[in-house]
């Protein structure tokens, strides 16, 4: 039987960047906060040693343990759906500060036309796409969010330049300025200036000197030493929710962070929730945590799957268009290419957000008039850190084993990049989110189940991107180009991007949406729901700038709430 704890005002579950920001908020207003973490305590002292690629970025040493829990997958409801046995297209994390911890660093802005592009599609084009793309509006406006921007830039400390002209209007400028601009991004700002683009080097929370945010949290100047997506940070210089927002929350004296603490259930009673039950992974001990609030603030995936165990909110059906819990999954698209060169780069040196792109083909930034597809991609050139076990890109024609290929992988390991794009996803009626009726966790319940494919509209944007791209390339001077092909069906084992999106979506209209343009659910007004799940679509850029905009959103509603009940809209 669970044991039940002393109530308090907020609980959280999950504490990465969103729950961590929930957390901190409340906390430094006098509110009594627990975080519920399922993963294992860390801090920046544990990733001294990290620098070891087939520990942490081939066997994903900070990743979710799929034996415990994982997601079923089919590209269409007729199929028979299946466990992900092995991550691949998208990387789950765990641990304290979630995925926050091992993300690249890039922190984007959506643009005005994201948060309104039913609206001025039409506007635009007309009915452009068939009644199966389920675009609509998000419910607010770039504006009302940009102060929220503006308040996670300064929190994280992002690096960046504000030159890029297709930006919505900025309150003030970024914190840092951009991380160096490397002789191989030169390149690529060459070859965008040729081909008629405006490059910019992209914004990042990753420091690019020494930093003291708003809150008193400290970040130190990056070493470029390459080992940042999949890996933490040891030098302190990337922003993860470890080093800004949870220790600020833990100074408070008003938080407490239990880790090993995964929630299985939202407890619910009549129109209000009061609680969660969770487990002690370690013990297997069960509680019962009452709170005055609960602000779900894990994973896309654990949030909808949450609601939907938990019996709370309407769930999706495609045959009927109804329901809208786990509506709206969105993934993105990744065209890109492989450019090689005869002259040596120092490619081995970089960060996860050491990148130049343009935002020319990005949004509605160029004229779909003859196109069949709407909003489009960043493209743009990482300079990550080449690391020795996965990067072997060779030119086409090479074998794919022995003597000559590694003489063609050895010398192409400093002489070859790739510049790649993150184009957006629209939402369709036949992709979304639900509970498998077959498989079912370490604890009992059912997984989450995804169902999705590419569409017509993802394909077109897809080949047009791809042009985009080889022209790019071939105008930085590279001898040869080798283009990713475009898959008729998403495939789940390739590595492609870990944006997930939707599920759990925000919107002004409760036929519509899950929770409100607060991130509070139209069924239970003291339950707050926060992350990239309240995307209605996936935008065609990193979403953790607007899922941190969203969370201090979420806090700013969760404190008003705590004043004055009821409804925030």
């Amino acid at each position: 039987m669970a044991a039940e704890l002393k109530k308090v005002n907020v609980v959280t579950v999950g504490v990465g960047f969103t729950g961590g920001i929930v957390a901190s908020e409340c906390a430094k207003a006098g509110l009594s906060v627990v975080g519920l973490e399922r993963g294992g305590y860390r801090t920046v002292e544990d990733f001294m040693e990290i620098h070891d690629e087939w520990r942490y970025a081939v066997n994903y040493g900070l990743m979710q343990d799929l034996s415990k829990e994982t997601i079923t997958f089919r590209n269409d409801r007729n199929m028979k759906a299946l466990p992900m046995r092995k991550l691949g297209s998208f990387l789950l994390g765990d641990g304290l500060g979630g995925a926050g911890v091992h993300w690249n660093g890039l922190n984007f802005r959506f643009f005005p036309y994201d948060f309104k592009i039913k609206t001025m599609t039409k506007e635009r084009y007309g009915s452009k796409l068939s009644g199966d793309y389920l675009i609509q509006d998000w419910g607010l406006s770039y504006e009302q969010l940009e102060p929220y921007y503006t308040k996670f830039e300064n929190i994280i400390g992002v690096s960046g330049e504000s030159v890029s002209p297709f930006d919505g209007k900025r309150s003030s400028p970024y914190p840092l300025p951009p991380l160096v601009k490397t002789s191989v991004m030169e390149i690529f700002e060459n070859g965008a200036k040729k081909s008629g683009c405006h490059p910019y080097v992209l914004p990042a929370g990753i420091a690019s000197q020494a930093y003291t945010n708003p809150d008193g949290a400290e970040l130190n100047p990056c070493e470029y030493c390459g080992y940042c997506e999949r890996f933490g940070c040891e030098y302190n210089a990337k922003a993860s929710p470890i080093n800004t927002v949870i220790p600020v929350a833990q100074k408070t004296g008003n938080f407490e962070l239990r880790c090993n603490a995964n929630v299985v259930e939202v407890l619910k009673k009549g129109n209000m929730v009061t609680g969660v039950r969770y487990i002690n992974t370690l013990t297997l001990e069960e509680f019962i945590q009452p709170a005055d609030v609960v602000v779900l603030g894990s994973y896309v995936m654990n949030n909808a799957k949450l609601l939907m165990v938990s019996g709370i909110g309407e769930m999706y059906d495609p045959m009927t268009g109804k329901g809208t819990l786990g509506k709206n999954y969105c993934y993105q698209i990744t065209p890109g290419a492989t450019g090689f060169f005869d002259d040596q780069m120092n490619l081995f040196a970089g960060a996860g957000a050491l990148a130049i792109g343009v935002d020319d083909f990005n949004g509605d930034n160029f004229d779909h008039s003859g196109l069949n597809f709407i909003h489009g991609g960043l493209i743009s050139m990482l300079q990550s850190g080449k690391r020795p076990i996965e990067t072997n890109a060779v030119p086409a024609g090479t074998p794919s084993w022995g003597a000559a290929f590694k003489k063609a992988s050895i010398n192409s390991f400093t002489r070859s990049l790739g510049v790649g794009a993150q184009g957006a996803s629209m939402p369709h009626r036949e992709n979304y989110l639900s509970l498998d009726d077959t498989y079912k966790d370490a604890y009992g319940l059912p997984l989450l189940r995804m169902t999705y494919n590419f569409t017509e509209q993802d394909r077109a944007m897809f080949d047009f991107l791809t042009g985009k791209i080889d022209m790019i390339v071939k105008n930085m001077g590279a001898k040869s180009v080798g283009l990713k092909s475009n898959s008729k069906d998403y495939n789940i084992v390739p590595y492609q991007t870990t944006h997930n999106t939707g599920g759990t979506i925000m919107g002004s209209d409760p036929e519509e949406s899950v929770v409100n343009t607060y991130l509070q659910h139209w069924d239970a007004e003291n339950l707050f729901v926060v992350g990239a799940g309240n995307f209605p679509h996936n935008g065609g850029c990193n979403p953790t700038g607007t899922v941190g905009a969203l969370a201090y959103r979420c806090a700013d509603g969760v404190l008003k709430y705590s004043k004055k009940s009821g409804s925030l809209v």
